[in-house]
């Protein structure tokens, strides 16, 4: 998968641009990046952020190895599927996004 591809699947999986970069935030804290992608010019790193702060790279590839998975599209090469807890943030991110596109509050008559 190259940059854009990798970019463009994060978009479109609860993924939002922060700082420039596809992230992850906590459902309580919406701004806030935990999980970050860093697309390098030859390499993509998976970043979490510590408590102190401190971004640390958990994961990387070089794009020649990263592959869509044929069933669910899920980066391969990456460990996002082995990463705890890193599917259900994703959903929960999602969910966040398609949610606040729904509008709020009751419909008035």
């Amino acid at each position: 998968m190259t940059a854009e591809e990798l970019k463009a699947w994060a978009l479109a999986n609860g993924w939002q641009m922060i700082a420039g970069k596809p992230s992850l935030t906590k459902p309580s804290r919406p701004t806030e990046a935990i999980v970050r992608m860093d697309l390098k010019a030859t390499v993509v790193n998976i970043e979490v952020k510590k408590p102190a702060g401190k971004w640390e790279k958990v994961s990387g590839a070089a794009y020649a190895k990263v592959e869509a998975d044929e069933e669910t599209g899920l980066p391969r090469g990456l460990g996002l599927d082995t990463i705890p807890g890193f599917t259900m943030l994703m959903r929960e991110n999602l969910d966040a996004r398609v949610f606040a596109g729904m509008g709020g509050g009751p419909k008035r008559r």
